[in-house]
């Protein structure tokens, strides 16, 4: 295949007296001209490839697939529940108000306040935050435009109905906290006073009145000698304290600060009674002095502790102790605690009284995961958003008494959630240790006679899993994020078509606590590529897969991950699917909010740290003349948190690395009007889903797409 030149140079770095080559810099600049002709060449080329009649069949069939309720975790303010809900007709999903009733959601009076789908004719402007005041009369939600972390927080009126005139700017990862009439909120340096490479640091705490232009906010707090800290605000239910919690960058790894707020509408003095980032620390609620949070300091798998504010000396003592389950999420309503935790990765579910006792435990739907919990310490009602691999994420309300999250009245679904099976499997990684994966497949049919050949469709509940020899492997492995059961309807493109999906809980992850992610960070990060190529090789091994019929895919650090093990193990896989990937170890932290992730990754800038990234950094790696499998590479321009460039310079080597033998093809997809994946429209979903099955039934799988398509 002949691909697009691109841009090369000469480029050498000297980094701790070893010279590395970087060829394609120049890709790194997203608007010098030789890049934008060679981006729009390779998105021809792949356009050529991939755009044929039976894509237009997958496009087709995804938005069946798309039309299914989709919400998320309700805010309850009383009598009111917020959430976004999309039904997938709209391309962004709509801010919602329910009036719920004395029975129960379905029967309360449901109407949408704020639709993004009206702003832009694109549907690239998103509500990525929202807030309600402690009444639920007023909401602050955000907008964010064409996929960009940027933000844009306004508020809405909801009882008269109407927009106010503040519009808070500047804002990214957005945090806000209610107080009075006002809320405090999290921000970032106005542009131009700072370095530009600055902008996207040195977050700042500020205090927002209602009806004030933005230049009257009050700074809060801030740390100018600490410009990777991000903080979160909240403000205990009796609204005495604010809490705010100091974030190294993506770690979870906390300080916490409470500030007395009095009665005349000032704040105290700052306290700090958490210091030193050695430990996870996420605040749940408090009232009358007491602050309730979820840590694991001195607990790997997390434990819920309470602090007095007033004591001289303010220790932790434990309400909820360390257990062989992973704490994931706490709330607080009706004097008692609700309490999210993972087993095996799986979400579960209980409730505690205040003081660590009467431990309840809730029945769950069925294996899946709880994406949130609604409470708050006031309100009598708690719910809970849940999902699976075959359940879109629900509203679900928590009946204490019996014990069980009480889905509301089922709606619409393109699938059959009966027709498919979930199954656990655990696997040894190269070191011994034990990895658990999920593997979800279409069911066998029913064995029939003559006489009931009208049941050959109907699946067989106790039927093994469907082993058509194809299987798509996706996993994670970084950050403290759990891989737990979740609803994506592409899934059932390749489900469907008798393709096995695995997802495989590496470390690095946060699925079995603490200890499991640091497993798999900075220096550690081999362990994650070898637990997923021995994911591979297990399911070879177990004739689970068939050689040469394995894909591999990933987005994010889960790019990093794909890129990474198909570099090292180019033999191994059929097929890739790299999405937005940090490809370039040594250089990431130089770009858009690069250096919040050097407490996962570590910085070339150090020695050490260089030794070990060089050795696995995916774009340094790629060898020549090596038959590399069939491989798209994903990435956006707009992308405002990793950057582009990183996925260019990697398509690029791999290009040149397989130009002249029999191998690939490499393909690059570059989005416009579309950033790292939060906020992307459902039109923008269902064409790059369209695109990666496209790749994957024909350069994967010996059927033809068109035989995919009448399965």
């Amino acid at each position: 295949m002949n691909y697009p030149a691109a841009p090369k140079s000469d480029t050498v770095d000297t980094l701790h007296g070893i010279r590395v080559p970087d060829p394609f810099r120049r890709l790194e600049v997203a608007d010098d001209p030789e890049t934008v002709a060679w981006v729009e060449a390779e998105n021809a080329l792949t356009r050529r490839l991939l755009d044929s009649p039976v894509r237009d069949g997958l496009v087709a069939r995804l938005r069946e697939l798309h039309r299914v309720p989709r919400a998320s975790v309700p805010a309850v303010r009383g009598d009111r529940l917020f959430f976004t809900e999309n039904d997938g007709t709209r391309n962004q999903a709509v801010l919602s108000l329910l009036e719920a009733g004395g029975s129960g959601l379905e029967a309360g009076q449901r109407r949408a306040i704020v639709d993004p789908n009206t702003l832009d004719s694109e549907g690239t402007t998103a509500i990525t935050v929202f807030e309600p005041d402690g009444g639920g009369n007023r909401v602050v939600y955000g907008l964010s435009r064409h996929g960009s972390d940027v933000q844009e927080l306004l508020v809405l009126d909801v009882v008269r109905g109407r927009a106010l005139a503040d519009r808070l700017e500047w804002v990214k990862f957005a945090s806000i906290a209610w107080w009075g009439d006002g809320f405090f909120y999290t921000r970032y340096p106005r542009p131009g006073t700072v370095p530009p490479e600055h902008e996207p640091y040195f977050c700042q705490v500020w205090l927002h009145r209602l009806g004030d232009p933005q230049s009257a906010d009050r700074l809060i707090y801030h740390r100018p000698d600490a410009p990777e800290v991000v903080f979160d605000v909240a403000v205990t239910s009796d609204d005495r304290h604010l809490v705010i919690t100091s974030h190294r960058g993506a770690s979870d790894n906390a300080e916490v600060h409470v500030v007395p707020l009095k009665p005349d509408a000032t704040c105290g003095d700052l306290r700090a009674l958490v210091t030193g980032f050695d430990a996870g620390w996420h605040f749940i609620d408090g009232a009358e002095g007491r602050l309730y949070l979820r840590t694991d300091a001195d607990a790997p798998f997390g434990r819920i502790v309470c602090i007095d504010v007033a004591a001289s000396d303010p220790a932790p003592a434990v309400v909820v102790a360390e257990s062989g389950d992973t704490l994931v999420d706490a709330a607080i309503a009706n004097g008692r605690l609700l309490v999210s935790s993972l087993r095996n990765a799986s979400s579960r579910l209980a409730t505690w009284t205040l003081d660590g006792r009467d431990e309840r435990e809730i029945a769950l739907p069925g294996k899946g995961s709880l994406v949130g919990l609604g409470a708050r310490w006031h309100d009598a009602r708690w719910f809970a958003t849940f999902t699976s691999f075959t359940t879109p994420p629900t509203i679900m309300a928590c009946d204490i008494e019996a014990g069980r999250l009480v889905p509301q009245p089922p709606s619409r679904r393109p699938i059959d959630p009966t027709d498919y099976l979930t199954e656990q499997v655990w696997y040894p990684s190269k070191d011994g240790t034990p990895i658990s994966m999920f593997l979800v497949a279409r069911l066998k049919p029913r064995a029939t006679s003559e006489s009931s050949e009208r049941s050959a469709s109907l699946p067989d509940r106790s039927a093994s899993l469907q082993a058509s020899g194809s299987v798509l492997l996706t996993g994670y492995g970084g950050f403290n994020i759990s891989l737990t059961p979740s609803f994506d309807p592409s899934d059932f493109l390749w489900l469907d078509a008798g393709g096995v999906l695995a997802v495989a809980n590496l470390r690095g992850g946060g699925e079995y606590g603490e200890a499991w992610h640091r497993a798999g960070m900075r220096e550690r990060k081999q362990r994650v590529f070898d637990d997923f190529i021995a994911a591979a090789e297990w399911l070879l091994s177990t004739g689970r897969a068939a050689p040469g019929r394995i894909a591999i895919e990933g987005a994010s650090n889960g790019g990093l991950l794909v890129a990474a093990c198909l570099v090292q193990r180019p033999e191994l896989f059929g097929a890739a699917v790299c999405r937005v990937p940090v490809a370039d170890m040594l250089r990431y932290h130089l770009f858009t909010v690069g250096r919040f992730w050097v407490p996962e990754y570590g910085t070339a800038d150090e020695a050490d740290d260089f030794a070990y990234l060089y050795r696995y950094s995916p774009y340094h790696n790629v060898a020549s003349g090596v038959s590399y499998p069939p491989t798209l590479v994903m990435t956006a321009d707009t992308d405002d948190r990793v950057a582009p460039g990183m996925a260019k310079k990697f398509a690029a080597r791999l290009q040149e690395a397989v130009s002249g033998i029999e191998a690939g093809p490499v393909l690059l997809r570059v989005e416009t009007r579309a950033g790292h994946g939060a906020g992307k429209p459902v039109a923008k979903q269902i064409d790059e889903q369209a695109d990666l099955y496209a790749f994957l039934f024909h350069y994967l799988t010996r059927r033809s797409a068109s035989e995919q398509l009448r399965r």
